[in-house]
């Protein structure tokens, strides 16, 4: 009889000493959203014409740009023309805000200026809206400028990390002679990828830039969290 009731007291306790405390089953609570985004919005966009269109490209969008800073909420609006590659174009875009973007996107002179230029184009119209990470206001640099777009790409998990490097470059960059703007925008799709926006007084100014010892140090330290070839486009104005 006490055999049996020490083993009935045993199955008894069994369920209580491998019960866990309910405040260890409590799930963890949400981590708070990231807080919306309200500042000024910048897009890149890239075409792609045939070698044939690219003069007819270029007059249609030195006449869409001078009509879309006209908009309300537009801030600067740049075409640009790739040195070497005469049919890559490159626009940038700033907008006072996010709806003055999207309006823009809507509105019917864009509609007509994108439909004009399907015909020509060898790949989608690519426009990529972004925020500011490291960016003063953009603006217009002198006809004798060079601009400079290079799009970065960052292994995910080494996000922070590349854009701490890429905000350092950013940073040092603007106090160097013949540097007009040196910006850093952050794609609102997918924050791992970035796009550095320069400008600089003359080609000359951009190729010592390229070449300076910061600047080999930065490469050096990005290439491992790389996810693409670094990518260097120069640009010039078009209007």
């Amino acid at each position: 009889m006490k055999f049996a009731l020490r083993h009935w007291l045993a199955a008894a306790m069994l369920p209580l000493m491998f019960a866990q405390p309910a405040f260890a089953q409590t799930p963890a609570p949400a981590a708070a959203p990231a807080p919306a985004y309200d500042g000024p919005m910048y897009v890149v966009s890239y075409i792609e014409t045939a070698p044939a269109a690219a003069a007819k490209t270029r007059s249609m969008l030195a006449a869409f740009a001078k009509s879309a800073r006209k908009e309300s909420g537009n801030t600067a609006f740049i075409a640009l023309q790739r040195v070497g590659e005469p049919n890559f174009f490159t626009v940038l875009e700033a907008w006072k805000d996010k709806d003055a973007q999207v309006a823009h996107v809507g509105a019917a002179g864009t509609r007509a200026f994108r439909d004009g230029l399907e015909p020509m184009l060898r790949a989608p119209y690519d426009e990529r809206p972004h925020m500011a990470l490291a960016a003063q206001p953009l603006k217009a640099a002198a006809k004798s400028a060079v601009y400079v777009v290079t799009h970065v790409d960052i292994v995910p998990t080494s996000k922070d990390l590349g854009i701490d490097l890429n905000k350092t470059l950013a940073e040092a960059a603007r106090a160097e002679p013949g540097a007009i703007s040196f910006d850093l925008w952050q794609q609102g799709s997918r924050p791992n990828h970035l796009t550095l926006v320069e400008a600089w007084k003359d080609r000359k100014s951009l190729d010592t830039h390229n070449s300076a010892d910061a600047v080999k140090t930065y490469r050096g330290k990005f290439a491992s969290i790389s996810g693409s070839p670094y990518d260097i486009r120069v640009f010039r104005a078009i209007d």
